[in-house]
């Protein structure tokens, strides 16, 4: 397809909308990292003041993003993956965590978020060493997992107790360690204490 027919593929798709905040307002096409080929199944059409934010170094505005809420749940991979993407940078937010915990993205759509790369070329990716649960079963980003011990949770006023069921986990550096969200306070979590659910 040229380049041509690609935007005017993508203009259809987007309905002279922005399709992040559905703006009609300076429209142009944005290519989700890691590529740069004009295709409408890598691009998503944006606002200039969507793009704008999107700019390296850029504060997001977490008022602006409320229309994830929208977005998120879009048919198009592009859009799906780039709101999730803009969701997980606002995660202090509630109301993205909110949101990051009830959307589902397939496999190929989740690793293409989460590592900023093509699905296929993710692979590399899980070179590093992958964390493990108590019984070795391997955790991904946004598992659930149970907890297998009471554990006292420092600097809060509880105890994270056995059997807990804790959704959404987010993989960190460490291998042995995961961040999760227990009665709404972001902890570090052992994963020799974890079960996969």
């Amino acid at each position: 397809m040229t380049a041509l027919a690609e935007l005017a593929s993508l203009l259809d798709r987007a309905r002279g909308h922005c399709e992040l905040c559905a703006s009609e307002a300076g429209l142009s096409p944005y290519s989700i990292a890691p590529f740069d080929d004009g295709a409408a199944a890598h691009t998503a059409m944006l606002c200039a003041p969507c793009t704008a934010q999107l700019a390296e170094g850029a504060q997001l505005d977490s008022k602006r993003w409320f229309c994830l809420q929208q977005s998120i749940w879009s048919e198009h991979a592009p859009v799906q993956v780039l709101s999730w993407r803009l969701a997980n940078r606002l995660r202090d937010e509630s109301w993205a965590r909110d949101l990051l915990e009830q959307v589902y993205l397939d496999e190929e759509r989740l690793t293409w978020a989460q590592s900023g790369g093509a699905p296929a070329e993710a692979a590399s990716a899980h070179d590093a060493p992958r964390p493990v649960d108590s019984l070795g079963a391997t955790l991904a980003e946004g598992d659930s997992v149970t907890l297998i011990k009471d554990l006292d949770v420092k600097g809060a006023a509880f105890v994270a107790k056995r059997g807990m069921l804790v959704k959404n986990i987010h993989l960190i550096d460490q291998a042995e360690q995961v961040e999760a969200r227990i009665n709404g306070t972001t902890i570090v979590l052992k994963t020799m204490f974890l079960k996969k659910a």
